[in-house]
């Protein structure tokens, strides 16, 4: 019976710090010290490829190394297929192109469909929410509203050339996904990249797994650290 009760003190005090470290009502995805998740209170964890994807200094690092074939794929976060939520996390690039993928859909060997809010080395895609078949779903400095039949209305509320002197190349960044209904936000930095209302029938998402990406082309390197996720549902 005591060991009963130290378990469950330990597993209370787990659970709390892994939420109170974090901002009022946000929970952490991430332990800092492996992808397994965490012992006791949220026992998500992530799942990928074992040799592209490790923990070090408290971040997750997605790579592909010189000389090896770098093909896109995703690293999955096994907490489940949120719809409405608000999610944090610092991202540092070098090199090429990744993002986080949300309300998304697996697909072989580690690849996905769903939107992406994309964080790349040059100007073009950083700050962009990115979808497969669709590509840009909305650019950095503008707002979009997207009727059910795909037609679409945008708004430029903001210079996008300004906008990315907000991003810190090779450096930390903080990173914010909202989704609330068909309503998507993201910011860099406590900027307001992109917004869209997404009513396409055919290609919006309202749920769907959220996963790290290690993108296809030259050699790479992407840090992610501080994930932490508010339900909003």
């Amino acid at each position: 019976m005591k060991k009963l009760v130290i378990v469950a003190a330990i597993a209370i005090t787990f659970a709390a710090f892994a939420e109170d470290a974090c901002e009022e009502g946000f929970v952490s995805m991430f332990n800092g010290k492996d992808l397994a998740g965490f012992q006791y209170g949220c026992v998500a964890g992530w799942d990928g490829l074992e040799d592209s994807w490790y923990v070090e200094d408290g971040a997750i690092i997605g790579e592909c190394k010189e000389g090896q074939e770098c093909k896109t794929h995703y690293l999955y976060w096994t907490g489940g297929e949120p719809g409405d939520f608000i999610l944090r996390l610092k991202i540092k690039l070098s090199n090429n192109n990744t993002g986080i993928q949300f309300r998304s859909e697996t697909r072989p060997n580690f690849d996905t469909w769903g939107y992406q809010a994309d964080f790349a080395e040059d100007d073009q895609w950083t700050g962009c929410l990115y979808q497969h078949d669709r590509g840009a779903v909305v650019e950095r400095g503008f707002k979009a509203i997207i009727a059910e039949d795909g037609t679409r209305e945008d708004t430029k509320f903001a210079s996008p050339d300004e906008l990315i002197k907000k991003v810190n190349k090779k450096d930390w960044n903080d990173y914010e996904l909202e989704c609330r209904g068909k309503h998507i936000t993201l910011r860099l930095n406590g900027e307001l990249m992109c917004e869209v209302e997404d009513n396409d029938t055919k290609f919006s998402r309202d749920k769907g797994i959220i996963a790290l990406q290690v993108h296809q082309g030259p050699p790479m390197k992407v840090w992610f650290k501080d994930l932490r996720i508010k339900l909003l549902d």
